[in-house]
């Protein structure tokens, strides 16, 4: 396994600089390695993943080179070492601060959104402020392949401003009755920000998907922790190890609804944590029923008038529209009212809790979320920012 990577900047790492003619004599080579086929296509290197992926976020590279380069790499299967090195490049490019908080919860949600419910994740790190525990949201407008109802979207509907510097994102997080934050990654890794059109165009997920959420934009005085999700099987020991890398000193990497934070609602799930660098993957069963959680539905449905049929007969959801309903149920959910949106941050609220130690089970996390939310504390943190 790579060992953890300094997080310092890239060209004080590698060589100063490369001609135009080295670069794309690189590149055409790293393309010729990674896309010949499944049983002739080699493999890179830590340090050549990262070097390469470095030259796309420079935009030193063909646009079309980088769009083959990263699809043949999906298409081949990233190892341990092109995700390491991919994150590493990423890492290398984000504008990084330290907030003034001892610990910091980083919640990493798909930046592609969601489409088949109305999430309220958006919401987690103001309830988690007002049970003490200090946390960062980031994410984008859209990107692909979903497209989907984002954190940005979501807050920006709530009445949030999403476009603050990490700077000023760290000084709310640092502000006792506001303790949460929101960073775009326009903001704080604006060479990786740049390759969404690119994304567009190539369509399938590329290695940025599963890495961007990593970029640690903002960390804690003495320690930062990871809350990510996953959908298919072989995906923890993945976010582990890109955690590990980036400096999480804890990473929970939860079974959710279209690879968010928050689990099914009305069946049993598991989640993995670590603690500490030299830690374990661990795998955690949970079950709504030890929030107190009762329901049909798996997370809060998207409403009816969200949904239109096409020509074809399809089923088509207005993005816009289930944005202002996710940041309606969110709000009400913070201002008490129960139902499916307000169970779904009880229950992420509690893996987080207890992951971090700050309750001895799920149900004493839910419980400690209730009061923040029925104190009127969450949804003033909420308001504050």
């Amino acid at each position: 396994m790579y060992a953890s990577a300094p997080l310092i900047p890239y060209h004080t790492l590698m060589q100063t600089s490369y001609t135009q003619q080295e670069i794309d004599v690189f590149v055409r080579d790293a393309i010729g390695r990674v896309a010949t086929g499944p049983e002739y296509s080699k493999d890179l290197s830590f340090d050549e993943a990262r070097r390469l992926m470095q030259h796309i976020l420079d935009d030193v590279t063909d646009p079309v080179q980088a769009g083959i380069y990263l699809i043949a790499l999906r298409m081949k299967r990233e190892t341990e070492e092109e995700n390491g090195g991919s994150l590493q490049a990423v890492l290398d490019s984000t504008d990084r601060v330290v907030a003034g908080v001892d610990s910091l919860v980083d919640i990493a949600e798909p930046y592609d959104g969601y489409m088949r419910g109305a999430p309220v994740t958006a919401f987690l790190p103001a309830l988690l402020a007002a049970c003490g525990v200090p946390a960062v949201s980031h994410g984008l407008e859209e990107v692909g392949p979903k497209f989907g109802v984002t954190q940005r979207k979501v807050l920006r509907a709530a009445g949030i401003d999403v476009d603050s510097t990490p700077q000023q994102a760290a000084e709310r997080i640092s502000q006792p009755d506001i303790g949460w934050s929101y960073v775009d990654q326009a903001s704080f890794c604006k060479p990786l920000h740049d390759l969404v059109g690119l994304r567009k165009r190539m369509i399938k997920r590329p290695v940025l998907t599963t890495v961007e959420v990593l970029a640690k934009p903002i960390c804690g005085r003495l320690s930062t922790h990871l809350i990510t999700g996953y959908v298919h099987k072989p995906y923890p020991p993945v976010y582990e190890k890109l955690a590990k890398l980036a400096g999480f000193d804890s990473a929970a990497i939860i079974r959710g609804v279209e690879g968010g934070i928050t689990p099914a609602l009305n069946k049993p799930a598991k989640y993995f944590d670590y603690q500490g660098l030299d830690g374990q993957l661990q795998e955690v069963n949970v079950s709504p029923e030890d929030c107190g959680v009762e329901q049909s539905h798996r997370c809060e449905p998207v409403p009816s008038n969200c949904i239109s049929i096409d020509q074809e007969g399809e089923s088509v959801v207005d993005v816009a529209a289930l944005s202002q309903a996710s940041a309606d149920a969110g709000l009400a959910a913070l201002d008490g009212k129960e139902g499916a949106a307000r169970d779904c941050l009880l229950y992420s609220a509690a893996i987080v809790l207890k992951h971090l130690g700050k309750a001895e089970s799920l149900s004493q996390g839910a419980q400690l979320a209730s009061q923040a939310i029925a104190s009127g504390r969450a949804a003033q943190c909420f308001k504050n920012s």
